[in-house]
């Protein structure tokens, strides 16, 4: 029986193979640009990271969870992959966790770029107050917390279907009405494609719609919603036919 580290050396392998991986640099550029060369004319770290929030969680970070849950899942739907794979002596607990860290694991490398490129944005735009680690830390955080349901709901949906640019499809159309959905206190906390954006950006007394939920309330729903969703994919991976 292979072993947990075994099942998930093999998962970084594919990885290795491929470039999929230069993708976790291109929302933290983008957002870099944004914050370093656009100029809202207020000297404020609370402003910058909101700046540079809006580009990189309102649609990219939603997206790229999307596309790293589908590639971890491509080889297996070419060539009767998942009946090679689950053929081997391995439990599926053991893969399917080994799923769900890689693509983590790359959401959190694109989480540390962005961090950085805030900071370094700062100092190109010469920010003079001191660097405000709690906040960048709570946004980033707040970030990966975030995207845990999502990361579930899309590696289930990249494992239940074979085609590699359904689950894109639906990953983007879902996209779409985050800055709709995100004004609403009722529905954007619970939306998971919105989750991100609400969570990364910073607390501001004059917020509204989901931004004025507070923090901590965000982060349970959040929590309850990826217990769902890890739950429901799991129990279906471990009884899909192949």
């Amino acid at each position: 029986m292979m072993t947990f580290n075994r099942v998930l050396q093999s998962e970084w392998l594919k990885l290795r193979k491929s470039s999929i991986w230069l993708l976790i640099f291109v929302s933290p550029i983008l957002a870099f640009i944004v914050g370093a060369l656009v100029d809202l004319g207020y000297n404020d770290w609370g402003v910058l990271l909101s700046q540079m929030v809006f580009t990189h969680a309102m649609l990219f970070l939603p997206l790229l969870t999307g596309v790293f849950a589908a590639f971890v899942c491509r080889y297996e739907h070419s060539g009767g992959g998942w009946k090679q794979l689950l053929a081997l002596p391995m439990k599926r607990t053991h893969l399917y966790l080994a799923k769900f860290i890689v693509v983590f694991s790359l959401i959190l490398a694109v989480q540390l770029l962005f961090l950085i490129g805030v900071v370094v944005a700062g100092a190109i735009r010469g920010l003079d107050s001191p660097i405000p680690w709690i906040m960048l830390l709570r946004s980033g955080l707040g970030g990966m917390v975030a995207v845990l349901p999502l990361i579930a709901l899309q590696l289930t949906v990249s494992i239940a279907w074979s085609s590699f640019a359904a689950p894109l499809a639906l990953n983007f159309i879902c996209t779409l009405p985050n800055i709709l959905v995100s004004n609403s206190a009722d529905y954007g906390p619970f939306y998971p494609w919105a989750q991100p954006f609400i969570a990364m950006m910073p607390y501001n007394p004059d917020n509204f719609g989901a931004f004025n939920v507070s923090f901590e309330t965000l982060i349970y729903v959040i929590l309850g919603s990826f217990v769902v969703f890890f739950v429901s994919g799991f129990t279906y991976f471990q009884r899909k036919e192949v």
